[in-house]
């Protein structure tokens, strides 16, 4: 009789172990995702296990009915020949990356209204709406919370790094993602182009602007379990594994529009990042103020949608201001249309908002590979 685990042997020799604990990389621990079967589904009775099979427990993942653990090296050699039948795979807890390039940032300047909120006119749906009410997360490096132009939009934040710490961010990518998205409508500094929505920063992302899979799935379960209608996610990884993919689909069963990076590899064949590969989420890709798609941006039949990324002024650390490149700065462009388009038609499905908005984009004349359906216009999705 062959072993149920034996699959999952062979899918573990292949794997090249990267571990990443408070980032150092260990040479005699490896970190993985293991995944239960449906039946095997307490967490309590998941830890003892994985203690009996001399595996550390770090933290559950129910949204891919898993944990996150560490494993000493005798350990994980033990594992390769466990017949089980509660253990269902396991995964690489792979590292996702950040998809933007930051400069030197600025001292708090006078408000303005930003190329690129202005170009996809996203001001001219403010008379109508302006995200009022909609629950939107950004999962990143977190935000600076205390941040004059941000404070009065963020309702909430949790990090998945250290649940017993706040999501301050130490890395300043997730706060100029965070201005895109919900800069308030004052007399300092930016305007988002949603700018009154309720942001919820989760922190899934360190201050190298890399995460594990395993906080970014924390994050996303936090996300199902606090309501979350849209999220942004301006990460990815050239690869991926199958919590991943389960992980955006829960998210996509519960609702929750989720709207990702390209990536940033077009001087490199322009790979697109997961999980803006997957069918679930609104890929977005980088737009110049020409309306060309920008040097780096990645692009392919998977992209959405374009939207500016290039020379993005925006929030950052320490309550200042600076610009950045990439599709991290397009992608919440896209991330408050949708919220946006929700604040008005509050009973759309996910498909239904990626629909609308593709349907109301603009053609820049340039390859579907490249822009999709267009630029995002979010001042025509709401007409």
């Amino acid at each position: 009789m062959l072993k149920r685990f034996r699959p999952v042997r062979h899918l573990l020799m292949l794997l090249v172990a990267t571990v990443v604990a408070n980032n150092v990389v260990a040479a005699n621990v490896r970190q993985k995702i293991v995944v239960f079967t449906p039946e095997f589904s307490n967490p309590v009775q998941q830890a003892a296990l994985l203690r009996d099979l001399g595996v550390i427990p770090v933290k559950p993942l129910r949204i891919v009915n898993g944990f996150a653990v560490s494993l000493p090296d005798a350990a994980f050699n033990a594992l390769l020949d466990i017949d089980n039948q509660n253990i269902l795979r396991i995964d690489d807890d792979i590292v996702l990356n950040g998809a933007a390039k930051p400069v030197d940032p600025l001292p708090q300047p006078a408000q303005e209204l930003t190329w690129g909120v202005d170009r996809i006119e996203a001001d001219l749906a403010w008379p109508e709406t302006n995200g009022t009410m909609i629950n939107v997360a950004v999962l990143d490096t977190g935000a600076d919370l205390d941040h004059p132009d941000l404070t009065d939009n963020i309702k909430g934040n949790f990090s998945a790094l250290n649940p017993h710490k706040s999501a301050e961010d130490d890395n300043g990518h997730g706060t100029h993602v965070s201005g895109i998205m919900a800069a308030a409508n004052n007399t300092i500094g930016v305007i988002g182009a949603a700018p009154q929505i309720n942001l919820y920063v989760v922190k899934v992302l360190g201050s190298d602007n890399t995460g594990n899979l395993s906080d970014i799935l924390d994050g996303m379960q936090w996300c199902i379990d606090n309501h979350m209608q849209v999220v942004n996610m301006s990460f990815g990884a050239t690869s991926t594994v199958q919590s991943l993919t389960d992980a955006v689909a829960a998210m996509h069963a519960a609702g929750i529009v989720q709207v990702a990076a390209a990536g940033n590899n077009g001087a490199s064949g322009g790979t697109m990042l997961y999980p803006a590969r997957y069918p679930e989420t609104i890929a977005v890709s980088s737009v110049d103020i020409n309306g060309n798609l920008a040097a780096s941006s990645s692009y392919g039949p998977e992209i959405d949608l374009a939207a500016p990324g290039v020379g993005i002024y925006s929030t950052y650390l320490n309550a200042g201001y600076t610009s950045m490149n990439g599709t991290s700065m397009a992608t919440p462009h896209v991330t408050a249309s949708a919220a946006l388009v929700l604040s008005v038609y509050p009973t759309l499905t996910p498909d239904e908002v990626k629909t609308k908005l593709k349907s109301s984009a603009e053609d820049l004349g340039l390859p579907l590979e490249e822009q999709g359906a267009g630029l995002v216009r979010p001042d025509f999705a709401i007409q």
